[in-house]
């Protein structure tokens, strides 16, 4: 019946653990962002996951066709956004110099620190970022709802628009 199939209620495991990998990070950046702000850091961290869990299927389709991360450019991409949109909104100017780390796995040592670098840790994901992706997700899932039934509305309003009009043309004659 779906084009496109409605977005789950739950998030799944891989958005979870996307999260949970990178909760830390994200939101030191975020209250970086915003010049040390812990108030407007957070709020930015959570529309951070929330915007990337309303594209999130979108993302990882992306990301498997060009065999790229299309996630982490997302990310900094809104991140940016709404971190320029905060300062443009702030009475007073801040400046931020952008930092950029870059993680590399280490390339010497054993296979088995190479391969830990790679594989995922048995360590279970804080409750901190869990509850942090459960709460984008839901955000977000609501977002996709409400988007959901005004393409239902507008859908309907076009169609008695179409409806009265086709009707009123019968009615004078218009189609003989």
């Amino acid at each position: 019946m779906y084009l496109i199939p409605p977005m789950d209620d739950e998030p799944p495991p891989e958005y979870v653990a996307f999260v949970t990998l990178r909760a830390r990070d994200l939101r030191a950046e975020a209250v970086r962002l915003v010049g040390g702000d812990h108030v407007a850091g957070e709020r930015v961290y959570l529309d951070t996951l929330t915007e990337t869990a309303g594209h999130w299927r979108r993302l990882r389709w992306w990301g498997r066709l060009t065999r790229t991360d299309a996630v982490e450019p997302f990310i900094r991409k809104f991140l940016d956004k709404s971190t320029e949109q905060w300062r443009e909104d702030q009475i007073y100017e801040i400046r931020v110099t952008p930092i950029h780390a870059v993680r590399e796995a280490p390339r010497n040592g054993s296979l088995a620190l190479r391969k830990a670098a790679v594989i995922p840790g048995t360590a279970r994901a804080s409750l901190e970022a869990l509850a942090d992706a459960e709460i984008a997700w839901v955000h977000a899932w609501r977002r996709s709802q409400w988007r959901h039934v005004m393409r239902l509305a507008g859908g309907a309003v076009l169609l008695v628009g179409a409806m009265i009009q086709y009707f009123s043309s019968l009615s004078t004659g218009g189609y003989r």
